[in-house]
């Protein structure tokens, strides 16, 4: 039985976040058993009577199943957080979103993301930035993420494009509502060469309440945002807002000090964001040159046997090198030595004091004796 679609049922209740979802988790154990919950049991989970009531009256009003059949019909792909194949800097943030649907892909090569985001009244300054930036990091095999929005967010994406590299939109409204409307053939070309994403369910209209919630999705699939331009109230701000409390680089084009789109870049300069003056600078602070290198390894040093063992063994959830020994039976030096490789080639992630996570397909199919 497909438990996805109960993760799809409670996207649709109004109220229902991560955290009211965790809550959900922790006291019945799988959300199967939620949905079918009486109101009292989902009142004893940490729901209010009026939550409890709307999800009694989803459950009367919604088929899951053909719900569910009419999303992948559509050819909208959904994440949950128990999928190995979400993003896992996104899963690292406060409140990760529970369910991210999308068109297109995600891969692990995402995991090396910059968010180029600003303002929609984008100066010929700002544009030429934008474009020179987006083209030198999707040159260097970084992802583009930002919001699909008019202005710098629409050249970041295209520059992206043209460069050959891949991009991701995260957007306000469900992955079949694109708005800004002209905006249609970019997000197609973006599901071919990267991904338009959104933790909205299908055919949730565009609101203008649905943009700065998203902006922390934004800011948590990258390891750094760049602000290029940006008025004093712009929600670039707000963007750049959730990258710092997420551990984020957050780097600001210096602009024109009369330029009311320079403001809020200038304002951000002000209070320690790092001032980007060339890509180069973005690619030293970042150590993102390292992604070249670790793509090339990858191409060149053929995968082996105990790589591929402990690519079967590790995952999402994070693994001591200790279990990985005790769960494979292999010398821990021969361990050490395949996880400092791996790591190399981006198939692997170290999250602290010996613990790994994988990162990437399974290198080959291999006998380990």
């Amino acid at each position: 039985m497909d438990d996805r679609r109960f993760w799809v049922g409670f996207t649709l209740v109004k109220g229902i976040g991560a955290v009211r979802l965790q809550a959900l988790f922790d006291y019945f154990s799988d959300l199967e058993s939620a949905w079918n919950a009486s109101p009292l049991d989902l009142t004893a989970a940490g729901l209010s009577a009026k939550i409890a009531e709307r999800v009694i009256l989803a459950r009367k009003n919604i088929n899951l199943d053909e719900y569910l059949a009419g999303i992948e019909k559509s050819g909208i792909r959904l994440l949950t957080w128990n999928d190995a194949h979400y993003p896992l800097r996104l899963k690292e943030i406060d409140q990760p979103p529970p369910v991210l649907y999308l068109c297109g892909e995600i891969t692990p090569e995402d995991d090396w993301s910059v968010a180029i985001v600003g303002t929609r009244a984008v100066s010929a300054y700002g544009r030429q930035v934008t474009e020179e930036l987006a083209s030198v990091l999707a040159g260097n095999g970084v992802t583009i993420v930002s919001g699909l929005a008019r202005g710098v967010d629409a050249v970041a994406h295209n520059a992206a494009l043209k460069a050959g590299g891949r991009t991701i939109g995260v957007l306000g409204s469900g992955v079949d509502k694109i708005y800004p409307p002209e905006h249609r053939a970019l997000a197609e070309k973006m599901a071919a060469q990267g991904a338009v994403i959104s933790d909205y369910a299908p055919g949730t209209p565009p609101d203008a309440t649905n943009f700065p919630p998203r902006n922390r999705i934004i800011s948590g699939l990258a390891r750094a945002v760049v602000v290029i331009e940006a008025g004093e109230t712009s929600g670039a701000l707000i963007t750049a807002s959730f990258a710092a409390e997420q551990g984020r680089e957050v780097f600001a084009v210096p602009g024109n000090i009369y330029a009311p789109q320079s403001k809020g870049a200038n304002r951000l300069i002000a209070n320690g964001a790092h001032p980007l003056l060339s890509p180069a600078d973005l690619l030293t602070a970042l150590d993102l040159n390292r992604n070249v290198e670790r793509r090339e390894i990858r191409q060149n040093l053929p995968s082996e046997p105990v790589e591929a063992a402990l690519w079967n063994l590790l995952g999402a959830e994070p693994l001591h090198v200790d279990d990985i020994r005790a769960r494979t039976g292999l010398p821990i030096e021969k361990i050490s030595a395949a996880l400092t490789m791996m790591e190399l080639k981006g198939m692997v992630r170290q999250v602290g004091g010996m613990t790994y996570v994988g990162m990437r397909e399974p290198p080959g199919e291999y006998n380990v004796k």
